[in-house]
């Protein structure tokens, strides 16, 4: 005899809506593949925030290239740091945010190109326009994107969305 087990299917809208709830933001995870560039190109994992303008007064971030769990890490640095009254400044260096004292920075990212892959931001915010910087990560040798020297290999791991 098998116990029918509970219905755990809670609709996508109010997930984000609990987790804004519960944590003032809420993140989104999009598996590789799911979404492609204008070329065709499968873009890799990739995960966002929903909610860091209001809660934070700084625009939405996206991680791509870092599993979930690496960014849900990384997303709970930045409220930290956030939410303690510093504020990160767009397109200049930061210090401290992965181990080792690696470099990141974070660029405006070009939503006109790009802001469909922010499906479930764009539902919290009613579709109203909103900004997103992307959190770029440091290869192995410490270079960003972009940079002369990042490993090439990378740079369908990581790709530039501003």
């Amino acid at each position: 005899m098998s116990a029918e087990l509970p219905d755990f299917h809670i609709p996508h809208a109010e997930k984000i809506t609990w987790m804004v709830e519960t944590n003032g933001w809420a993140i989104e995870s999009v598996p590789p593949g799911s979404m492609t560039t204008s070329d065709g190109v499968p873009l890799p994992t990739y995960s966002y925030t929903v909610n860091f303008p209001a809660r934070f007064n700084m625009p939405e971030v996206v991680i791509l290239g870092l599993t979930p769990v690496a960014c849900r890490g990384l997303f709970d640095l930045l409220a930290d740091v956030c939410g303690s009254g510093q504020s990160i400044e767009i397109g200049a260096e930061v210090v401290g945010l992965f181990d080792g004292e690696q470099r990141a920075r974070f660029d405006a990212v070009d939503t006109t190109t790009w802001g469909g892959l922010f499906g479930s931001a764009a539902m919290w915010h009613k579709r109203s326009s909103f900004d997103v910087v992307q959190l770029l990560w440091p290869d192995r040798n410490g270079f960003l994107p972009g940079e002369v020297g990042f490993d090439q290999r990378l740079r369908f791991t990581q790709p530039l969305l501003g």
